[in-house]
Parts: structure tokens; C-alpha cells; sequence
């Protein structure tokens, strides 16, 4: 029992602040040196790509549905795969609480009824912030879809649709990122170690596809772009 408390204690807390300090490392990132991420360089260009639309234009209509439409989508299925999981995990709470006593071992952790609550609990929440941050952003992105095909004498200015559009894909990337967050929190019912190995598997994959990197001439490693 005491293995098992010391490992909850120690590799959860853990996973959480190595999470969480990479993402603030993003944030940071992003903010002073957004050429070198993704998110940055998409910006960049989205902040651009809006300058050249003429609000209103018919001919252009098109291209701003189908520039939005893959974001739109990837942000439902987020917000639809969230709620479908949380609605799983609830189901599967009272049998994992019924068959507790079949991972005995200190490997899978405390089997408590309060940390049982708190294993459940915490991948719950995060799924649920995860469904909120991603039904606003389907709100903004469709909002900021409409008013780059407004019609009429009273057009906006493009620095409010440019706001709208930005808060919409900010809030997609903050629900995809809670989402991902959430994956190793419900491999705690396995125990703390799968949850500091998949927080470490998380953040390695996520640098890969946030930050920059470009290829020497033999292509045989990565430098970040500086």
C-alpha cells in the first residue's frame, strides 16, 4: 500500500508539471518567437490571408468556406469525440470500481475509493473543458466564416473579423490540447506509471508537430529553427 500511495503521489503530480510546463513553454514560444512553431508561422499567414480577402467579395466566398471548412471539422470531431468518451468513462467507472480488487499489485496504484473518485474525476473535467473550449470555437469560426462573406452597407472591419477568426482557432487548439492532456489521466486506472510514460510519449510527439524544424542537406537530423 505504501508503494503503491508513494507512486501516486509522485509520478502523477509529475506527468501533470511536465504537461504543463511544455505547454507554457509553447505559450511562451509563441508570443516572442512565433516563427519558430507552427502555430506562430499559421498566424502569420492567416493574418495575411484575411488582409487579401475583400470583405464581401462574391468571387472569393468559396475560398474562405473551403480554407475553414478542414478547421471547422477537425474542431467538431474534437468537441464529438470528448463528450463520447466522457459519457464512456462514466459507464466504465462502476465496473473498474467492481473489479479493483483484480489489480492488487502496488504497480496499478492506490485503489482507494477517494483516489478511484479522483482518477475518474480529473480525466472527466478535462474532457468536459476540452467540450466546452471546442463548442465556442465552432461558434467563432462559424461567426468569423460569415462576416468574411458579409454583404451589405454595414461591413465590418477586418480587424474585428481578424480577432473573431483568431479566437476561433485558439480555442480549437486549447480544446484539442486539453483533450490530449486528458489521455494520460485515463490510463491512470492502469496504474501512475503508464501516466508518467504516456505524459513523456505526449510531449515528445507534440514538440514534433509544434515547433520547426528543418532539414540539413543529409537530412539525418533535426535543428529547430532559431
Amino acid at each position: 500500500m505504501g508503494v503503491a500511495v508513494y507512486l501516486d503521489s509522485i509520478l502523477v503530480p509529475l506527468s501533470l508539471i511536465i504537461t504543463i510546463g511544455y505547454h507554457a513553454y509553447l505559450c511562451h514560444t509563441i508570443k516572442n518567437k512565433p516563427s519558430r512553431t507552427t502555430y506562430g508561422i499559421d498566424k502569420l499567414r492567416r493574418t495575411a490571408w484575411s488582409h487579401n480577402l475583400n470583405q464581401g467579395d462574391a468571387s472569393k466566398a468559396m475560398l474562405t468556406v473551403q480554407s475553414l471548412r478542414n478547421t471547422l471539422m477537425a474542431t467538431i470531431l474534437t468537441a464529438t469525440i470528448t463528450i463520447l468518451i466522457n459519457l464512456a468513462l462514466a459507464a466504465l467507472t462502476n465496473n473498474s470500481y467492481n473489479a479493483s480488487h483484480l489489480f492488487s499489485s502496488g504497480f496499478f496504484g492506490s485503489k482507494s475509493e477517494k483516489i478511484l473518485i479522483l482518477k475518474y474525476g480529473s480525466a472527466s473535467v478535462c474532457l468536459i473543458i476540452s467540450f466546452v473550449f471546442s463548442s465556442m470555437a465552432i461558434g467563432y469560426l462559424i461567426d468569423a466564416n460569415f462576416l468574411m462573406n458579409a454583404y451589405g452597407e454595414f461591413l465590418l472591419s477586418g480587424g474585428y473579423t481578424q480577432t473573431i477568426l483568431e479566437r476561433g482557432f485558439i480555442l480549437a487548439l486549447v480544446g484539442n490540447r486539453v483533450l490530449c492532456v486528458a489521455v494520460p489521466l485515463m490510463l491512470w486506472m492502469l496504474g501512475p506509471v503508464p501516466v508518467f510514460l504516456a505524459s513523456l510519449a505526449l510531449v515528445c510527439v507534440l514538440y514534433e508537430f509544434d515547433f520547426v524544424c528543418k532539414f540539413p542537406q543529409s537530412q539525418k537530423q533535426c535543428v529547430a529553427v532559431t
